[in-house]
């Protein structure tokens, strides 16, 4: 890492240390002054905490919204944690005691049950996207957010109606309530660090913005099990709930909406032009990796786009569904962002390679999905990185799959990450034709390729030759912004 970087994360690291103490020590200085008054208000706590959370119950719904268009799984985690804050925490208002019941204790259960949901979430949200209970999460993102909030309302309207349960979860008794601070510490803490160590890499504003909202929480969990009822202090930490949520969103809109989008990926859902597709899933995150690899490979810049866009006319002409066709768009974008990791000198050698220099060439799947993975990539984009190098008959890297054992999607990739390859000049080699490229991915047809690929592959060929002929034509080593411009 550079020094230029590395005095970027000091700052950033003073900066989430100084907003992380400075409300902790707030809360703790403020009981030893006489600002610390008794602020007895059940109304308005039912009015704040009750508008406020939903209010917040309706923002979170609609990352969880975002996060299906935008195909990222850790968004929908990101979503249903701050559902299940908002959703106990409208519980946990409106059942304020003295107000609509006086029931003494389940508010404050449903308070420490808001934070605890949450944490698990957050802490979800940091696990790597290959694990498999994620894998399997991700196959059902599109039904996560209807059915966890369908269970949170029948939970809540139980509790409603049988407030003594409560007891039996033992969360605000003596040992209880330190024993769920312990947890949400644990997986808090996880997913601060997890965070910050994948922030280092990609500069993603959402992972910032987790670790902040992931602080604030602990913070306000803190306040929670310490602080005197009805207290000023005490009523802090309903405002660092509130903060925790606020900046969550805002780093998903940092990330996601700045640039528009997901206007545009709803606009053009269903356009069956690739550099539609591409300007429309490309989110502003994707377009820094990018931009990211192509910096560190001058090969790079415009392989990538064009790599994406061959992709999506094949699958398109293989009848693959809306949801493939995004994954390869986003998968073809970033397929070969672990070459960021490759040292310069073997990356440009125009010379033949040693054995070792091509191991390192050969880690860059493995590396890309490392990165990617702990972004929440979905499975068929992480298929893209780690598998476009696999070859038909075993013998590709980085795991040597074969046949249909490598996924649908890394398999039309790599057709045209090879054609795009063979089309453009290396350090090494000047660009083949056309012509003298479909002659190499026929020979290669059941050797390298899937045979119903290549077939497709010629038929999209022929029935467009003028794309072909004009992406060809234009496929100079301009930066991607320069060719979403076009």
């Amino acid at each position: 890492m550079g020094g230029s970087a590395l005095k970027s994360d000091k700052k950033v690291f003073a900066a989430l240390a100084a907003l992380q103490l400075f409300p902790l020590l707030g809360y703790i200085l403020i009981q030893f002054t006489p600002y610390d008054a008794w602020i007895h208000n059940p109304s308005g706590h039912f009015y704040i905490v009750s508008l406020v959370s939903c209010l917040a119950l309706v923002v979170a719904a609609a990352v969880g919204v975002v996060a299906t268009r935008v195909r990222n799984i850790k968004v929908s985690f990101l979503s249903l944690s701050y559902v299940s804050l908002a959703a106990m925490f409208i519980l946990h208002g409106l059942t304020t005691p003295g107000f609509l019941m006086n029931h003494s204790t389940i508010s404050g259960n449903f308070a420490q049950l808001s934070v605890l949901l949450s944490a698990f979430w957050l802490w979800l949200c940091s696990v790597s996207g290959d694990r498999r209970l994620v894998r399997w999460l991700s196959l059902k993102q599109g039904s996560l957010l209807p059915a966890w909030s369908l269970l949170l309302l029948v939970f809540g309207v139980f509790l409603w109606l049988y407030p003594d349960f409560v007891h039996i979860l033992h969360l605000k008794g003596s040992v209880g309530k330190w024993v769920t601070t312990v947890l949400i510490l644990l997986m808090n803490g996880w997913s601060i660090w997890s965070n910050l160590q994948t922030y280092r890499v990609s500069r993603f504003p959402l992972q910032l913005a987790i670790v902040y909202s992931t602080g604030w929480m602990l913070i306000a969990q803190i306040i929670m099990v310490t602080g005197e009822p009805w207290r000023a202090s005490w009523w802090l930490y309903h405002f660092m709930l509130l903060a925790s949520v606020i900046v969550m969103v805002g780093g998903i809109f940092r990330e996601y909406l700045s640039t528009g989008s997901m206007t545009g990926s709803i606009k053009l859902l269903f356009r069956a032009n690739p550099q539609d597709w591409i300007n429309a899933y490309i989110s502003p995150s994707v377009r820094q990796l990018v931009l990211t690899t192509e910096a560190k490979d001058a090969y790079t810049a415009g392989h990538n786009y064009r790599v994406a866009l061959y992709a999506l006319k094949l699958a398109e002409e293989m009848g693959l569904s809306s949801l493939q066709l995004r994954a390869i768009a986003q998968g073809g974008l970033v397929h070969d962002i672990g070459k960021i990791y490759i040292p310069d000198g073997i990356l440009n050698k125009p010379g033949k390679l040693t054995a070792e220099e091509r191991d390192i060439i050969e880690a860059h799947p493995v590396s890309g999905f490392d990165i990617c993975k702990r972004l929440g990539f979905m499975t068929d984009e992480l298929a893209v990185i780690r598998f476009h190098h696999e070859k038909w008959n075993g013998t590709g890297y980085p795991d040597g799959l074969a046949g249909e054992n490598i996924p649908l999607v890394a398999r039309i990739t790599a057709v045209a990450d090879v054609y795009d390859a063979l089309t453009s000049s290396r350090a090494y080699r000047q660009a083949m034709s056309h012509d003298e490229a479909m002659e190499i991915l026929r020979k290669e047809s059941g050797v390298h390729f899937d045979p119903r690929c290549i077939g497709s592959w010629e038929r999209v060929v022929e029935e467009q030759r003028q794309f072909f002929q004009d992406t060809l034509a234009n496929s100079t080593h301009l930066s991607l912004d320069k060719k979403l411009a076009k």
